[in-house]
């Protein structure tokens, strides 16, 4: 009878062991994971072409916006700190420079494609059909300077 209760005792013991582990590891690569997917943005062209993204890529290597990235047609978080940094100086944005082309930074990318590339639809951050056809006749209009 002893030996039956060692027996059951170790068994338990095994098995909330191996439960206490996998529960610590599964634990343990949730926080990793949101921490890796919090840092890395997905790239946004906002309807541009690749093409059509490279030009606005040049168009902030040359602007104070200071570019220091890859022209490579994917505007990513790098490229989006780059606009920031530029709507930020001219087109009031006012927000953190963060890469992720949120609400507000739409809302300045608004303001500048209704000065000067036919956007005339509501300030209101939303990436509409109106604002993306803005903002490819913007990229169009730096095609000059690609390759940069």
């Amino acid at each position: 009878m002893a030996r039956a209760l060692v027996s059951t005792t170790a068994v338990i013991g095994l098995a909330a062991g191996g439960l206490a582990t996998s529960g610590t590891g599964f634990a343990a690569s949730g926080p990793a994971a949101k921490a890796q997917s919090a840092t890395i943005l997905a790239t946004n062209n906002l309807g541009l072409s690749s093409t059509q993204a490279k030009y606005v890529q040049c168009f902030m290597r040359d602007a104070p916006a200071s570019y220091t990235g890859g022209i490579d047609g994917q505007l990513g978080t790098n490229s989006w700190k780059a606009m920031q940094r530029h709507l930020r100086a001219y087109w009031d944005y006012n927000d953190s420079i963060d890469g992720d082309p949120g609400a507000n930074t739409i809302r300045a990318l608004q303001r500048m494609l209704a000065f000067g590339w036919d956007y005339n639809d509501d300030i209101d951050g939303d990436p509409g059909r109106n604002t993306k056809a803005a903002f490819k006749r913007f990229a169009n209009d730096f095609a000059f300077t690609y390759p940069c």
